[in-house]
């Protein structure tokens, strides 16, 4: 029987060959019923089969259920409004993508923040050049971002022009963190920039395509005229900082690139300070997200939130919930 069997968010996306911020768009347009258990979004398998039954109807022939929507159409002013059963009666899903634990921190707040408009957010663990395109293409709310433009030595406002043309959006900062790099114990090799990284032999751990440590590398590499693929392991991906920094402090690679909190937790291995990162979040202005952006800024400049991010060590709140840009 079904009636007892239940799906996460990744298991859906492997069964229907889409991807996990894809389903988290299904949840937020009500099309996917889901309830939380701890940390994790659940669909039930009965749910899930009428979502295929439907779909499957003369009535749904000839439409993509999912198909992407450019940001700021009306399609996706209209994902903004009071979604459909079985949200429309109290709260309207909220995806927040980023992998850093601040923004945890944060959708806890929007739950409880009563001047957020009712929102219930979904936490979706994507980079940061994944997340802006599927803001573009509808399903993300709120987006971070931490991306560098080797030719401008700029942050995030390159690329988010680029990607959400025409749209109105707001880029607020988050939070500064401190990126470089991670080196085995002692640093024997004695990598002191990017430049070093042009010696032949050494060995990458890297993190996965859009990642902003990886655009960080690949932007510093380039302008520096340095063959990304000339690396080992340049092509073998990994998900986290803490991943990468795992493998650089088991001897599997030389070098890796992300940010000091990960150095710290993991040990074992040395961190190189190379450059502060800005660590943005990016909304879109629609009517519709109007009020629970109220509630982000307020939440964001909130004295309780600011204490609980102090707590967690490598983060510059001094620029917290200021308004970076607006378009």
């Amino acid at each position: 029987m079904t009636a007892s069997i239940s799906y996460t968010t990744e298991e859906i996306a492997q069964m229907l060959k889409i991807s996990k911020l894809t389903v988290y768009d299904l949840i937020k347009k009500g099309e996917l019923p889901s309830y939380r258990v701890g940390k994790q979004m659940r669909v039930d398998a009965s749910d899930l089969e009428a979502y295929k039954q439907r779909m499957r109807s003369p009535a749904s022939q000839g439409q993509y259920p999912h198909r992407p929507t450019a940001a700021g159409s009306a399609e996706a002013e209209t994902r903004g409004a009071t979604p459909t059963q079985p949200f429309a009666s109290a709260t309207r899903p909220l995806v927040i993508t980023g992998q850093d634990m601040s923004l945890d921190l944060l959708a806890k707040h929007l739950e409880r923040n009563p001047n957020a408009g009712g929102v219930r957010p979904l936490r979706a663990y994507a980079g940061s050049l994944d997340s802006l395109i599927a803001m573009y293409r509808g399903e993300a709310d709120i987006v971070s971002t931490h991306l560098y433009d080797g030719d401008t030595g700029e942050y995030n406002l390159p690329y988010i022009r680029r990607i959400l043309i025409g749209a109105p959006y707001m880029v607020v900062r988050l939070l500064s963190r401190t990126a470089g790099l991670y080196v085995q114990q002692g640093n024997p090799l004695g990598l002191a920039g990017w430049a070093d990284l042009a010696r032949p032999g050494l060995r990458l751990a890297n993190r996965e395509r859009g990642a902003g440590a990886r655009v960080l590398l690949e932007e510093q590499l380039r302008v520096r005229g340095i063959r990304a693929s000339a690396l080992a392991g340049y092509t073998d991906e990994l998900t986290s900082h803490m991943a990468v920094a795992a493998k650089v402090a088991s001897g599997e690679a030389d070098f890796g690139v992300g940010i000091e909190k990960a150095a710290a937790i993991v040990g074992r291995i040395d961190f190189v300070p190379l450059i502060q990162e800005s660590y943005d979040l990016v909304a879109l202005k629609t009517p519709a997200n109007l009020p629970w952006i109220e509630g982000l800024l307020a939440g964001l400049r909130s004295d309780l939130f600011k204490r609980e991010l102090a707590a967690i060590p490598g983060y510059d709140l001094s620029r917290t919930g200021e308004i970076i840009h607006e378009e």
